[in-house]
């Protein structure tokens, strides 16, 4: 049996959401279709409403309210405006915000390196990061990438590329997480946490 055209049509959209595949946009797709109760017209109209209400920040190219441009965290005068962290996403700079240990500005670079989708450094928000640091006086920049290959390769091309400014530049320790165990990390992670580890007590110097 051949899927109406309009189904299609649904499946093809949210196939392209990250993390859902061809199969888990079919049954989406056939479960809101299938919905005889409001699901189906309160989502089109959040939907509606998201793509209406919703902007890119100007300043650091996350997720704000199209009436409240720049965003509010960048416009707030409290903020460590020395402090620049950087982000691949909107998603990763709320996160990072909903940590509550962190008080400086966002940059969003918009992604990552990535030849198998076709994504190099002039797709990134690189220029105006430059700009950035050398117009706002930022001092520090915390490059709050994910842990993976292209990832790090983005992080390493990024210092090559501020390396000639003074400023200072780290990443984010990482390794096990919190509550876990040995035995329920994968080996990356366990190799950032034996590179990251923290010193408990030095050695004496012996004569």
């Amino acid at each position: 049996m051949k899927t109406p055209t309009h189904i299609e049509r649904l499946v093809s959209c949210l196939n392209k959401l990250p993390g859902i595949g061809r199969r888990s946009a079919e049954r989406i797709a056939f479960e809101l279709a299938g919905r005889r109760d409001n699901l189906l017209r309160e989502l089109a109209a959040a939907l509606d409403e998201t793509g209406r209400n919703t902007a890119v920040c100007s300043k650091c190219g996350g997720l704000t309210g199209a009436d409240a441009n720049p965003c509010l965290l960048c416009a707030d005068p409290a903020r460590n405006s020395s402090l620049l962290c950087i982000v691949e996403t909107p998603m990763d700079l709320m996160l990072v915000e909903k940590s509550g240990s962190y008080s400086g500005r966002y940059h969003v670079l918009g992604g990552k390196i990535s030849p198998m989708r076709g994504q190099g450094p002039g797709q990134l928000r690189i220029s105006s990061l430059r700009q950035r640091i050398v117009s706002d006086g930022i001092k520090e920049i915390i490059i709050a990438l994910n842990s993976d290959v292209e990832s790090d390769a983005t992080a390493a091309m990024l210092k090559d590329i501020l390396s000639d400014l003074d400023v200072n530049i780290s990443r984010p320790a990482m390794g096990l997480p919190a509550g876990s165990g040995i035995a329920y990390v994968d080996h990356l992670t366990l190799n950032k946490a034996l590179q990251n580890r923290q010193v408990l007590q030095p050695g004496k110097n012996k004569e």
